[in-house]
């Protein structure tokens, strides 16, 4: 179920309920169900769309002799055909950034049933074509129709799959490429055979084929749901709680059995959108290793799969001497290969690891290119073992690829996944997926085996680096949810509204004191009126009783509301559903309260015809003595008339007994003068605390505290913990790398101790200046840190912010002194 800091979401519309902060267990709840035939829908109706890619570049790269042929119906040439590809991909890059963004504002199903709908109006409009222009235009369409499925299709695939099983059924998903690869080149050898077709036909049914697929998957799709993730970010928890709720009771009715407890709620701040602005700012400069690393890998596969793929007929062809009718079964068994990769090592990226299984298939096919290279140059292959080693490379290689969306897909925040997706995607093919094809096509025309062998060279090294970006930027992701993996942004938004609802508290309690202040500065002048010091107003001395009583009712009022304030931050800040629950009951109670108070301040003031008691007099009542000198006077006053009755002189007594009560009356004031004062002075104290804690240094303070935990869990998932032996044994220091589990008191003081060391560094240097590294170990003491401790602590500071480096190699501040 979800919590809400707000009137309940049935009762208003959704424009309305965005900027709340909820808590839910929604993608829990996800994560916990076993596989089921929804499952299988996801599958079916999202996965196909990569045999629809792949169906599409395998037969339109068989039918593009076809178009330059004489009576085909259209008039194309061999740079028509090449130009009319690199629109393909063009479109899918441009298609892709687009809908991406379009994909995270407004949802992943609306923009998966658009983009698809835009392929299949684009793929039977190609049927059509009658001129080269039409066909560049259709082709860019299609394009960009496929592309924005990638960011649509996978976004939406992640975010429904459960974490366990989510890196099998992407990779396989992702691979399922090659399932359309070969049958569409199993289907061009039937539609471009002149025997069963006419030579103007058989490449339009082509076209047509593609259309017929994509329109029994946009069938399927109408019954997949949209994303609950995505639904309760935009404000939209009612519809993710129905759909939830449907999917578990179809999951229970299938199985039998009832669901295991879902795990940890998490808090997020509803928004409407995210300015693309903002989106990319957090893939890259938030995330430069993960930006790097979905570089790395997008780049490498895209450099090798573009130019082996479109090249393996032309060396076949031309440095094997396999005729061009045979090359399409050749194509088939690259396929299989490479749908067989994903298949078969899918469910090892959820067991064995992403880190270890990413670089070891990025590794392995770098290895086996280059041995294809090797022995390519040396003239040792023959037609068998060249495509032995080639679907023994690409075996690897797909599975890699496939990873790669996988990657970028699950390793940033939930509010930038489809545009991760689509951004590096068409960085991806704009650089590898251009620049292979150019080098393989200029060295293979070369005609020179050795220049090839140089070619499939690179090949390697461009995924070789993949590899290695791999195993040092790495992220273990398998069977995490994907927000323990990136935090949502709208995660953090809440965790600064908690710290604004905080700021605010102190602002209310602010004024509560100036309101106190005017309400003993009314009394002060009420009591100086009536002992003759100052003139009454014209209504009477009860004005100014009333407007003090005004003024009070409205400080409580104040304090009712940052009360409420300080309860709503607690219960963003609780782990625990109840008492987060508990605490926003309890702020709602404080704000009735405030209301309350406020309106029978209203009432009493608009009774009696006063204002709303806002401003006190001026402080001009009183002649400068405190109220110990004016009680001392009224005590001699009292005195004295004591004295005058004990001599029956009760003229003076009477005389006496006045100037008693209006010394009295004049101390009252100067109390209550004392006491505004007082409340002036807290007041004061308080404004200077929430100056303290203005946005811009609540949310420094927070972005602290937040890399800090970023990095902590980053050292948890790498398996990099810091631990202490016990007392006695031989390696004690906790600088040394070990295998002390999350839950060892160990490691959890290895943790305390690393995070202290990190603030010793910052703060050395925001005190006392920059300094080298030997002149900084001196001033934080860190050669008595024990084995490795001052290096790591250095590196941590420098990652997480706390520290920079200039061009002299000296350690600077990198921002404000830290706090404390």
């Amino acid at each position: 179920m979800s919590t809400v800091t707000a009137t309940s979401s049935a009762v208003r519309p959704p424009a309305e309920r965005r900027g709340r902060t909820i808590t839910t267990r929604i993608p829990s709840r996800i994560d916990r169900l076993p596989w089921a035939r929804f499952h299988w829908r996801i599958v079916i109706g999202l996965g196909t769309v990569w045999v629809l890619d792949g169906l599409e570049v395998t037969i339109v790269g068989a039918i593009a002799p076809r178009l330059t042929e004489a009576g085909s119906g259209i008039a194309m040439s061999s740079a028509d055909v090449g130009f009319a590809a690199a629109l393909y991909v063009a479109g899918a890059c441009t298609g892709a950034l687009l809908f991406g963004q379009l994909t995270d504002r407004h949802g992943r199903k609306k923009l998966f049933m658009v983009t698809l709908g835009l392929y299949i109006a684009a793929t039977v409009a190609t049927a059509f074509a009658f001129a080269p222009w039409y066909f560049f235009v259709c082709r860019f369409l299609t394009g960009m129709g496929i592309g924005g499925e990638y960011a649509a299709i996978n976004s939406a695939i992640d975010e429904l799959i459960p974490a366990r099983n989510r890196g099998r059924v992407d990779i396989a998903i992702n691979g399922s490429f090659w399932v359309g690869a070969a049958a569409g080149g199993l289907a061009a050898l039937v539609l471009l055979d002149t025997a069963i077709l006419p030579r103007d036909v058989g490449w339009r049914l082509a076209f047509g084929a593609g259309a017929v697929l994509g329109l029994g998957i946009l069938l399927v799709r109408r019954h997949v749901p949209e994303s609950p993730r995505w639904l309760f970010l935009h404000g939209h928890e009612d519809e993710a709680e129905r759909i939830v709720a449907q999917i578990e009771e179809e999951v229970r009715h299938e199985t039998g059995e009832e669901l295991p407890p879902p795990g940890a709620a998490v808090t997020v701040r509803q928004r409407d959108a995210i300015p693309f602005r903002e989106l990319a700012r957090t893939i890259v400069s938030r995330y430069p290793r993960r930006a790097l690393l979905g570089l790395a890998l997008f780049i490498g596969q895209a450099f090798l799969y573009n130019a082996v793929t479109f090249d393996l007929g032309t060396i076949l062809h031309d440095f094997f001497g396999v005729s061009s009718s045979h090359v399409p079964y050749l194509f088939v068994v690259f396929a299989a290969g490479n749908f067989l990769g994903p298949l078969l090592l899918g469910r090892l990226f959820d067991t064995v690891g992403r880190i270890p299984m990413i670089a070891g298939t990025y590794l392995g096919s770098a290895a086996v290119v280059a041995v294809l290279g090797l022995l390519m140059r040396g003239d040792h292959l023959t037609t068998a073992s060249f495509m032995a080693l080639v679907v023994a490379a690409f075996f690897l290689a797909s599975a890699g690829a496939s990873s790669a969306y996988l990657t970028v897909s699950e390793v940033f925040p939930m509010e930038t996944r489809a545009l991760a997706i689509a951004l590096f995607y068409a960085v991806g093919t704009a650089a590898g997926g251009i620049a292979g094809p150019v080098i393989f096509g200029a060295l293979i025309h070369s005609g020179d085996v050795s220049k090839v062998a140089t070619g499939f060279f690179i090949g390697a090294a461009a995924m070789a680096l993949g590899g290695i970006a791999e195993l040092r930027f790495g992220v273990r992701a398998e069977q995490q949810s994907l927000e323990d993996i990136a935090r949502p942004l709208s995660a953090e938004e809440a965790d600064r509204a908690a710290g604004d609802d905080g700021h605010e508290g102190l602002r209310l309690r602010e004024r509560a004191e100036t309101q106190r202040a005017t309400a003993a500065r009314h009394r002060a002048a009420r009591h100086d009126a009536a002992a003759g010091l100052a003139p009454a107003p014209a209504a009477g001395l009860v004005v100014l009783e009333i407007r003090a009583q005004v003024a009070e009712l409205r400080a409580l009022a104040l304090d009712a509301l940052a009360r409420g304030c300080d309860e709503r931050a607690a219960g963003r800040r609780s782990r625990s559903d109840a008492e987060r629950t508990a605490a926003f009951d309890r702020a709602a109670r404080s704000d009735e309260r405030a209301r309350d108070y406020t309106a029978r301040a209203d009432a009493l003031a608009a009774e009696h015809g006063v204002g709303g008691g806002q401003n006190g007099p001026a402080d001009a009542g009183g002649d400068g003595e405190d109220a110990e000198t004016r009680w001392a006077q009224a005590r001699s006053a009292r005195e004295r008339a004591l004295a005058a009755r004990a001599r029956h002189d009760e003229a003076a007594a009477a005389h006496e007994d006045e100037d008693a009560r209006a010394h009295g009356r004049l101390a009252l004031a100067a109390e209550e003068r004392a006491q505004a004062v007082s409340h002036d002075a807290h007041a004061a104290r308080l404004h200077a605390d929430a100056a303290d804690e203005e946005p811009a240094v609540r949310h420094r303070r927070a972005a602290e505290r937040a890399a800090r935990i970023d990095a902590r869990r980053a050292r948890q998932r790498d398996g990099m913990r810091r631990f202490r032996p016990g007392v006695g044994t031989v390696l004690f220091s906790p600088g040394m790398l070990g295998t002390a589990g999350p839950s060892s008191r160990f490691a959890a003081a290895a943790e305390a101790e690393h995070d202290r060391e990190v603030e010793a560094i910052a703060r050395a240097l925001a005190d006392d200046g920059g300094a080298d590294r030997a002149e900084l170990l001196r001033r934080v003491g860190g050669r008595h840190w024990g084995p490795g401790r001052f290096p790591s602590a250095l590196r941590a500071a420098l990652r997480e912010g706390r520290a920079r480096r200039d061009a002299q190699g000296r350690y600077e501040a990198s921002g404000p002194r830290p706090p404390g």
